[in-house]
């Protein structure tokens, strides 16, 4: 009797993420995590916020290091790639273009399929991702997605790995983008996000209010928001120089209240348009802790089946970039050297 040994086939996928400041590279073999490494980019601190320029240098710098690191945690050598993958945008034009020059090289060098990935997309995408020995559980199609980041705040419908609508969007500024306006009118250094949430953890979130807009039913208005805090905060410290740092805690917690809720309010109302309890938060917001505590409590409410990324999953990174290419290998939808980033790549 003769045997005949079959070769296992596994889908390698060597991803890049540069859309911002953080250079990241990972390895997802078939659906699983193999290693994620980002480095961050501490020259934009001193300035209290990305300079797009020596965002791009700083990516230039990073990214053949980053590669090699992720390449060597995965125990994956550059033969074993099947194909590579990286964010086209949205993003820092500059930034993005690092990532896709060297993604588009990789490829050609090694002679393998090259597959473009929505910055956005990914974000959602990372909710799939699985490491061994982790317990996990994907979301089930169709689910709602709240997607919060520093550009972007949108309520998705996702119907499957290649199909998604947007019920709800920003007419003007991002939830990430009132923190860190708060946060910079506050004095706190960049990046100011975190220490909001810090703050807010001490402080009462019922101390101040501030006015709400008044926009359809699943869509966010933000700008009008960031103007009440400045005026606030202005004439406050007309009155009282030491007001900000006397009360910077209560400051925090009410205006994370509002965000928080404000973005909650939206989420109920679009569950209630569409019927669907199969909830998910993603973005750089969800890391925050005020708006993931204040979603499991409406969860519980609600008998919403939540899903929320790992911690380390929320921010930039190419492992969300890497999960989003594994499903688009597996339906092959690759693209050619001709490809160009994009800096307002929409959906």
């Amino acid at each position: 009797m003769f045997f005949t040994l079959k070769r296992i086939i596994l889908i390698t996928i060597l991803a890049i993420e540069s859309s911002c400041d953080d250079t990241s590279a990972a390895v997802i073999q078939d659906g699983w995590l193999l290693s994620n490494v980002t480095a961050n980019q501490d020259v934009h601190k001193k300035y209290g916020g990305v300079v797009p320029e020596l965002a791009s240098r700083a990516h230039q710098a990073n990214i053949v290091p980053v590669v090699d690191t992720a390449l060597k945690n995965a125990e994956i050598s550059v033969e074993a790639i099947d194909a590579i993958a990286f964010t086209r945008g949205p993003g820092l034009l500059g930034s993005l273009l690092v990532g896709v020059s060297f993604a588009k090289g990789f490829a050609l060098a090694n002679n393998i399929p090259l597959t473009e990935v929505n910055h956005l997309h990914g974000h959602i995408a990372a909710l799939f991702l699985k490491e061994k020995n982790i317990p996990h559980t994907d979301p089930q199609f169709p689910f709602l997605t709240l997607l919060v980041s520093g550009g972007h705040t949108q309520i998705i419908l996702v119907k499957s790995f290649f199909e998604r609508e947007i019920i709800g969007e920003t007419i003007d500024d991002a939830a990430g983008e009132a923190f860190d306006k708060t946060a910079k009118i506050l004095g706190l250094p960049y990046p100011g996000g975190p220490l909001i949430d810090k703050n807010a953890k001490l402080g009462n979130p019922k101390r101040f209010s501030f006015s709400r807009p008044k926009v359809g039913d699943t869509d966010f208005s933000f700008s009008g928001l960031k103007t009440a805090i400045l005026y606030f905060v202005r004439d406050e410290v007309k009155k009282n120089p030491n007001f900000v740092k006397e009360n910077l805690c209560d400051i925090c917690a009410s205006v994370q209240f509002t965000i928080v809720d404000i973005l909650i309010e939206k989420l109920k109302n679009a569950v209630k348009k569409t019927g669907i309890t199969e909830i998910a938060l993603a973005g750089g917001v969800s890391a925050n802790s005020g708006l993931r505590e204040s979603l499991k409590a409406e969860a519980d409410r609600n008998a919403w089946n939540l899903h929320i990324p790992d911690f380390k999953f929320t921010t930039d990174n190419a492992a969300m970039i890497g999960i989003t290419a594994y499903y688009k290998y597996l339906n092959k939808d690759f693209v050619g050297q001709e490809i160009t980033a994009e800096a307002r790549l929409k959906d």
